[in-house]
């Protein structure tokens, strides 16, 4: 009987022994406390309507961090997603403005923002730039395209002109007549991301080259490829969020989107994933999206001012890099 159970018992301890320390566990029992404590704070906090509308809010964030946590993963960065965000948007009112089909509309915003990250990665890739200074400065210069082809005027769309009302279900429209389509494309976005880095040879990759680049080169990877991969993937998911924001509002500027990068890279970084590469997942962004959310949600409902938000979410972050410093350097001494 001992001989029997013996196996049974290790084959189901070893995958809670690693569930247990997964580097989200923590995050996510965090979340859960968090829900509590909102659950406690406001009756409304937890009914459906208000947790939907959480999802709505995070969803252009989930999106652009699904893109982002590939990138970190590199142990690179992006600080131009937010820019990437508000071109890709003008870039798809501006054509529905001028008559176009919204759907060949929105697919050139699509093609801006990947156009964006190839740039971004061919530049760190081909001519050695470190990410940081490459993305600092693209953040300014696709504002600036922004700003530019916009004239630096706001672009509004009517209900009235041809394909609007169509093109506003992509950001308005409800799955079911209860399900956010924003959530709906995050939550596609998400589990496309989770299977192809957990799934494919990309992903594996992925973190071989955060990890040691060095060791991924002398083993066959090829470095520069997975790299402008992963630039590509944040470029085209930021421009797929400023298409649904702009869906959403029916309404963009040039300064749309200022601060977003840091939100972004906020939610992947509190979900567990290491700043300087090679360890993370995509299910510890989402966590890390809804951590977000929900924190903002609570702070929002207890009627504190949005100063005050951003002072909290900036300590949430410190603490989250202080943590993986942390876990970093008892790993080192073990």
């Amino acid at each position: 009987m001992t001989t029997t159970t013996a196996p049974a018992q290790r084959q189901f301890a070893l995958p809670l022994r690693r569930m247990l320390h997964a580097r989200e566990s923590g995050v996510f029992a965090a979340l859960v406390l968090l829900f509590v404590l909102g659950s406690i704070l406001s009756p409304s906090f937890a009914q459906s309507d208000n947790l939907l509308s959480v999802g709505q809010q995070v969803s252009q964030i989930g999106i652009m961090a699904i893109g982002a946590t590939f990138v970190i993963l590199n142990g690179e960065i992006d600080l131009s997603v937010g820019s990437t965000y508000a071109l890709s948007a003008i870039s798809t009112g501006i054509l529905i403005s001028d008559g176009w089909s919204w759907g060949l509309a929105a697919f050139v915003g699509l093609a801006v923002g990947a156009v964006a990250g190839l740039f971004n990665g061919l530049a760190v890739v081909v001519l050695g730039v470190p990410s940081f200074i490459v993305t600092l400065g693209t953040l300014s210069v696709f504002r600036g395209v922004a700003l530019l082809i916009s004239d630096g005027a706001p672009i509004s769309l009517s209900s009235s002109q041809a394909g609007v009302a169509d093109f506003n279900l992509l950001g308005q429209g409800l799955l079911f007549g209860v399900i956010p389509m924003q959530f709906v494309f995050f939550a596609v976005i998400a589990v496309i991301g989770a299977v192809l880095l957990s799934r494919s040879r990309f992903g594996f990759n992925t973190y071989a080259v955060g990890g040691n680049q060095e060791a991924a080169r002398l083993v066959g990877v090829n470095v520069k490829r997975v790299k402008l991969t992963a630039f590509v993937l944040s470029g085209f998911t930021a421009g797929l969020a400023g298409v649904l924001g702009l869906s959403f509002l029916s309404y963009v500027q040039g300064v749309t989107g200022q601060g977003m990068e840091l939100t972004v890279i906020s939610a992947v970084i509190i979900g567990g994933a290491a700043l300087f590469g090679g360890s993370g997942t995509i299910w510890g962004t989402v966590i890390g999206v809804a951590f977000i959310g929900l924190l903002q949600n609570i702070l929002n409902v207890k009627g504190i001012s949005s100063f005050w938000q951003t002072v909290v979410t900036g300590l949430v972050i410190v603490a989250a890099v202080a943590a993986d410093t942390w876990q970093r350097r008892r790993k080192t001494r073990a």
